[in-house]
């Protein structure tokens, strides 16, 4: 069986797990349902389950297989060139 990247794992946790969230505060969006619905169907079928669950549970078990994603830096460094005089 072809096993998904730990890092679409990742992404696909945490967006259903955002999509949850939104359709508890709205109950009766169709869209946040109908997006949650496909997100529950492609963790199922990247994990080999059949329930939304059991691919949560599979995918995040994956997930620590990835590395984590680099942090941004801290601090910006600006570097100024010595601009030549003129003679």
């Amino acid at each position: 069986m072809l096993m998904a990247h730990p890092a679409l794992l990742r992404d696909l946790v945490e967006e259903y797990e955002a999509l949850s969230v939104l359709h508890a505060a709205d109950a009766d969006s169709t869209r946040v349902r109908q997006r949650m619905e496909d997100v529950a169907y492609t963790l199922c079928v990247s994990t080999g389950t059949r329930d939304v669950e059991a691919a949560l549970t599979a995918a995040r078990r994956r997930i620590p297989a990835c590395a984590p994603e680099p942090a941004p830096p801290s601090k910006a460094v600006a570097i100024r060139w010595p601009v030549p005089e003129r003679s």
